[in-house]
């Protein structure tokens, strides 16, 4: 299965709404106890996570009403539903705020990810940004585009490959284990700049927009890269996945390693950033 350009229009224009309805409002007006914790301190939810993937579903469903849908709120309370998406012919899969920790914390540094998986082919990807209303899209052999109301698409070919020195990316190191996590830290003086977003919904976007070289993460799952992954691609960047060529939404492996251009990958970073 393709999706078209009016399908497209009808997602993004879908996740526009729900951001204005079921996201925005909670943004730097969160209650204390609004805030809470799944799997562990690091892993945030609110209410509006969860109200942002109730009205996704519902909005989703009325465009691809055969879709599956996963999202990740929907995967923490029934841990099975992951289990179908190899199965499933065509899937939806949402994380209705990235970077909850950064939205949680009144940064505007969060976003909505839509993926549009058939047969376990990532078809489209959406990075949309609630707080600029602009977004990264791709369709699989379509390229990527950043768009926004009242401006053209601009086509994204990510960035000219640079020697490591210069190298400017993304690593998160507050997610490795302290021993790993200090063979990391001895590496990275050896690239030109990292740190972390925290969100992974921008870290793709800064890397299909030409403002970083790599991103590396620690987790596989699907709604965090399943659309990054497409749309670094589709400019012409490369992934690796647990050391093997891309990345298959129905069998994630870690860790994912996003070059922003193809040359680039392996050669660009410290072999310690290689494994988990």
């Amino acid at each position: 299965m393709r999706i078209g350009s009016e399908t497209e229009g009808l997602i993004v224009e879908a996740v526009r709404r729900v951001a204005v309805a079921e996201i925005l409002p909670g943004f730097r007006a969160l209650e204390p106890g609004e805030i809470d914790t799944k799997t562990g301190p690091e892993d945030l939810v609110t209410p509006y996570d969860r109200a942002a993937e109730r009205a996704l579903a519902t909005e989703l469903a009325a465009i691809l009403p055969d879709a599956l849908f996963v999202g990740e709120e929907s995967v923490h309370a029934d841990p099975g539903l992951l289990d179908r998406l190899p199965d499933a012919e065509l899937a939806v899969i949402v994380d209705p705020i990235d970077g909850t920790s950064n939205f949680a914390a009144g940064l505007a540094l969060f976003g909505v990810i839509v993926a549009v998986v058939a047969r376990g082919e990532t078809v489209f990807g959406l990075l949309y940004d609630p707080v600029i209303d602009d977004w990264v899209v791709a369709r699989k052999g379509g390229g990527a585009w950043f768009a926004g109301p009242g401006k053209p698409p601009r086509r994204l070919t990510g960035r000219s490959p640079r020697p490591r020195a210069q190298a400017q990316g993304y690593v998160p190191l507050y997610l490795y284990e302290p021993a790993r996590r200090r063979e990391v830290a001895a590496a990275l003086p050896g690239l030109g700049r990292t740190g972390s977003l925290r969100c992974s919904c921008h870290e793709y976007r800064q890397l299909a927009l030409g403002q970083a070289d790599f991103v590396v993460s620690r987790s596989a799952k699907p709604w965090d890269h399943a659309a990054g992954c497409l749309v670094v691609t589709e400019a012409g960047g490369r992934i690796l996945s647990g050391g093997a060529e891309g990345y298959d939404p129905r069998a994630p492996r870690a860790p994912v390693l996003a070059f922003a251009h193809a040359d680039s990958a392996r050669d660009l970073l410290p072999r310690a950033l290689l494994t988990v």
